[in-house]
């Protein structure tokens, strides 16, 4: 089991360093093939390039912490919305749509 280890672990570490290289130079190579001539942007460096993928993980990708599944708070609300019964889950949805000013959706028939 030990040996293992000892070609997983540089193994691994060569594939993130290699990963994250490709995946600076790919947002490179695009952003500086499409923003520059559409919108008139400057052009970006690898390290920028970097940063904007960075970026973006944090925005829009999160941490990976969740892989998928619900927090805590998702759980807790499932499991109170499957001992709802239908007469209580519409008055749930009526709150919600009359909070948030949401139509009903396509397959739901209105209720005004």
């Amino acid at each position: 089991m030990r040996k293992k280890w000892i070609f997983i672990i540089p193994a691994a570490i060569a594939g993130m360093v290699l990963f994250t290289f490709l995946g600076g130079a790919i947002v490179r190579a695009l952003w500086n093939w499409l923003l520059p001539p559409l919108f008139g942007f400057r052009t970006v460096t690898f390290w920028q390039a970097l940063g904007l993928l960075a970026l973006c993980r944090i925005l829009f990708g999160g941490f990976g912490f969740h892989r998928g599944s619900r927090g805590r708070m998702g759980r807790h609300m499932a499991a109170r919305w499957e001992q709802m019964t239908p007469e209580e889950r519409e008055r749930m949805r009526e709150g919600m749509r009359s909070r948030w000013g949401c139509r009903p959706a396509s397959g739901e028939a209105a209720t005004e």
